[in-house]
């Protein structure tokens, strides 16, 4: 593995663990806001889904990179914070919304990044962000909401837009504040290559929102 692949590999890893970390602090949050004890219980089980995504993670950063999970993903603190500082949701139909579109634009971005890393680590990053149910938990509870008020789609749909544009930000930023990122993707020979991304998350964006319900 040369430098930049190992320094690429840490700041993905850290990123991703970072994200999963948070993912859990507020699966767990949210669980308190739910309104039956079934979606109680499923949001506390999708909570510690993404705990133990993150303790792999975390790992492996440990055992095969040799590195302090803690210094990885602390470049990632300010910019996921930030995000989810700005996208905090005002009820429990926004949340579902966002873990559902916003948490996905994210993973979308570290699949794409990932084909680039070595096989064993790709296949971490492919393996810890698979669905741990919550497509089809969040695309049932929202259909119904909306079955019940067609008024909530319209205040969904925006909701929904607000999260993509603040995600797709997010990805840009982080990728444009590590060399490493850049140089692992230009290292492709396809200077193009980041901008045709950015348009596989708006397209795959479109899809989820379109299985909920929701105008893109």
């Amino acid at each position: 593995m040369t430098e930049v692949d190992r320094a690429a590999v840490v700041d993905l890893l850290g990123a991703l663990a970072y994200g999963e970390l948070t993912a859990f602090e507020r699966l767990a949050t949210d669980s308190r806001f739910a309104p039956t004890l079934d979606d109680k219980t499923e949001l506390a089980d999708m909570a510690c889904s993404e705990f133990g995504h993150y303790r792999r993670l975390a790992d492996y950063l440990t055992a095969e990179v040799g590195v302090d999970p803690a210094d990885a993903m602390a470049p990632f603190i300010t910019p996921v914070d930030e995000f989810h500082d700005s996208t905090r949701p005002s009820d429990w139909l926004e949340g579902l919304v966002k873990a559902y579109v916003g948490d996905n634009i994210a993973a979308d971005f570290y699949r794409e990044i990932s084909v680039y890393l070595d096989p064993r680590t790709q296949q971490l990053v492919l393996e810890v962000l698979k669905d741990t149910g919550h497509a089809a938990f969040a695309v049932e509870r929202v259909g119904a909401a909306i079955a019940a008020d067609r008024r909530v789609a319209g205040r969904l749909a925006l909701w929904g837009r607000r999260l993509v544009g603040e995600a797709l930000t997010q990805a840009q930023r982080v990728a444009g504040e590590r060399e490493s990122l850049i140089k692992l993707v230009a290292g492709s020979g396809d200077l193009g290559e980041f901008s045709r991304m950015l348009g596989r998350l708006t397209e795959r964006h479109t899809e989820r929102m379109t299985s909920l319900g929701l105008s893109a």
